[in-house]
């Protein structure tokens, strides 16, 4: 029996769905198996289950946010990944960034923009909401942005990113990265070693 894809509910705004992201080739290659990427739009799940980003939910607790630090640094290591740089626009609006993550699927381009955008985002960080700026970047990394930016606003692409995080949020989702084995749910960077033990073993 084939092992199950374990999927990778997504935003690009998330500096933990950076990370896990750079993590998770060498965890394919370990397992055999390619993790499937689905585009949500977390604003849109906090929305829907009143959640807020770890920005918010860390601020003014003592020793959450050092612990939080503590843990990024032990999952880098554990990995080998490169810690993301902060980035100074933060938060930034994703909309028509992961609506551009639907048209790159729908063009055939997914992998090549989902590295482009991890990057701008948080390798080299830019204001990817200033269409201006994200436009720039992607066509720096060999994209066809203004195709994908005309793409991402037909009614079905926008249909799809709203289907997904609904879909997401009825499956247990509240926030990004979150991993799904079957209907076995995992949330947060950490849990990868969970996710690949569950694919490993089954």
């Amino acid at each position: 029996m084939s092992k199950p894809a374990p999927q990778f509910m997504f935003d690009v705004g998330s500096p933990n769905a950076y990370l896990s992201h750079e993590a998770i080739p060498a965890i394919e290659k370990r397992i055999g198996v390619k993790f499937e990427y689905v585009p949500i739009l977390l604003g849109g799940i906090f929305k829907a289950t009143n959640n807020k980003s770890p920005a918010e939910t860390l601020a003014g607790i003592k020793n959450k946010r050092e612990h939080h630090a503590v843990e990024t640094e032990r999952f880098v290591k554990r990995y080998g990944v490169k810690p993301y740089v902060w980035n100074p626009f933060f938060p930034v609006n994703t909309l028509n960034l992961m609506r551009a993550a639907i048209a790159a699927q729908i063009e055939g381009v997914f992998e090549k923009y989902i590295d482009a955008a991890f990057h701008h985002m948080w390798g080299e960080p830019k204001k990817m909401d200033d269409p201006e700026v994200a436009m720039k970047a992607f066509a720096a990394s060999g994209l066809d942005a203004a195709k994908l930016f005309a793409r991402s606003q037909e009614p079905d692409v926008k249909a799809k990113l709203i289907e997904n995080t609904q879909s997401a949020v009825e499956r247990g989702a509240f926030g990004s990265p979150t991993f799904f084995v079957g209907k076995e749910m995992f949330f947060g960077k950490e849990q990868l070693r969970e996710v690949e033990e569950m694919v490993a073993g089954s």
